[in-house]
């Protein structure tokens, strides 16, 4: 096997991977706390706990979108690893 920076290319081929399984369970944690947060918004009631809830809606919003678009650097196709038919 070649060596490729002290590692060989299958060495590197399972980090990758695990990288990449790692970066998919961050995905569905993120996917689910934004789906939490919506939840929380319906639910809301009052000025403080909209405007609370807005604030957790768009956090847990960009953090899903940040993990997708590391998804998509790292070549992963979302739809596929979040189980969605096109």
């Amino acid at each position: 096997m070649k060596k490729l920076w002290g590692s060989t290319l299958k060495e590197d081929r399972a980090t990758e991977q695990e990288a990449k399984g790692e970066l998919f369970t961050e995905i569905e944690k993120s996917k689910a706390h934004w789906e939490e947060a919506y939840m929380y918004f319906e639910e809301a009631l009052g000025e403080d706990q909209v405007d609370y809830a807005i604030y957790m809606l768009e956090a847990a919003e960009r953090k899903y979108q940040m993990h997708l678009k590391q998804a998509k650097k790292l070549g992963m196709v979302a739809n596929n690893y979040l189980g969605i038919k096109n």
